[in-house]
């Protein structure tokens, strides 16, 4: 009697044990407590994705998960300077302006304004995590592929800045360097050398700094959003005038050894592994050059006088970023020697930068393209 007492007592935890999975399977397969499951019982797991170097034939992988390095700014700040001296790294690899992911980024922000597209996406199961998960996707894609590989990817297109907290979703372990520059320097050269943007009148100095003012604050805020661990401000002045303190210190944020040749950008313009340069975008006639000081004061003397004595009003953003709005000519600080060597070189033979950028075929420019459905203007 006993005996089978035992046996039954060691049964009891057995069963209530099965019992336990047997409901615990159930209510998995959403048979008891609701009707369905809210999360499906099988997940698609996407293919390990990678790209092949020609060069060293090496797989170089790719996910979200990367460290990515995104560089923006307003139009004109500086930013393909910043991304050419990246380029001449060996470790990183930015490219060209992709121009494809700020549109799909405002493709998105436009689902997100309208209440009935939102709507409709939802009632088609096109959820938050289904957008997320095709941008970023799409984005990799673009970013991994349209250059050569390299173990860090870098994207300039420097409006996507606006979006910084909802690009660290999508890749959280993403960089982001920050370029800012004298709006008065910015908009000048946006003028000068006709670069249209949306929603800047290239007729007009006061509008457009009241614009470039607008378009700073933004990503000034995204910058202060994402924090200080994942954004990196970088001064187009001070990196002009001190390349070597700046360079390191950007290195050192992105993770990234150092290496000589960001300070000789100049040496690796369209070899293997180096600078590549678009024929449609402004800046590509600069950057050919060394690191000089030729455009942080071309501006003088080319704002109207009215507009001079509104600027505290008109781009309070100057003083928030420590530029005195009054200063004209500015006072930026002194060049490194190396830097004014440069300088020197460069303005003694304007005759043989004009025959390279000829010989890359540069000058004729292509700025404008227009996107026929929503008739916005892209630089």
């Amino acid at each position: 009697m006993s005996l089978l007492l035992t046996r039954g007592a060691r049964k009891g935890p057995v069963l209530c044990f099965c019992a336990f999975i047997f409901l615990f399977v159930l209510y998995e397969l959403g048979i008891i407590c609701g009707n369905h499951k809210d999360q499906p019982t099988s997940l698609m797991v996407a293919k390990e994705k990678y790209v092949v170097g020609e060069q060293d034939k090496k797989a170089y992988t790719y996910d979200r998960n990367m460290p990515l390095i995104f560089i923006g700014g307003v139009p004109r700040s500086g930013t393909t300077l910043m991304r050419a001296m990246l380029d001449a790294h060996p470790d990183v690899r930015c490219g060209q302006e992709t121009r494809i992911i700020p549109r799909i980024l405002q493709m998105r922000s436009h689902w997100l304004k309208s209440h009935r597209e939102s709507l409709r996406l939802a009632e088609a199961g096109i959820t938050k995590e289904v957008i997320d998960s095709a941008i970023a996707a799409f984005c990799l894609e673009v970013i991994a592929r349209h250059g050569e590989p390299a173990p860090r990817l870098c994207n300039k297109d420097p409006l996507t800045l606006k979006m910084g907290s909802y690009m660290l979703e999508l890749f959280p372990n993403a960089k982001f360097l920050f370029m800012i520059r004298d709006g008065r320097a910015t908009v000048h050269s946006i003028i000068s050398r006709k670069v249209t943007i949306t929603g800047f009148d290239l007729s007009s100095y006061r509008q457009c700094l009241s614009r470039w003012n607008l378009a700073i604050s933004l990503m000034h805020e995204q910058c202060k959003e994402v924090g200080s661990k994942r954004c990196l401000m970088v001064p187009y002045e001070q990196l002009v005038l001190h390349p070597r303190d700046w360079m390191k210190k950007i290195l050192n944020f992105l993770d990234v050894p150092w290496n000589e040749s960001v300070l000789h950008h100049e040496e690796y313009i369209n070899k293997p592994g180096g600078v590549p340069l678009s024929k449609v975008e402004r800046s590509s006639d600069q950057v050919i050059k060394p690191i000089n000081l030729e455009a942080l004061t071309k501006w003088v003397g080319h704002i109207p006088e009215d507009v001079v004595r509104d600027m505290p009003d008109i781009a309070p953003m100057l003083s928030i970023l420590g530029y005195d709005p009054y200063a004209n000519p500015p006072v930026y600080g002194a060049p490194d020697s190396v830097v004014s060597d440069n300088t020197r070189k460069v303005l003694a033979d304007n005759k043989k930068w004009a025959e390279i950028v000829r010989e890359l075929d540069l000058q004729e420019s292509i700025v404008i393209t227009t996107d026929e459905t929503n008739n916005n203007t892209y630089a």
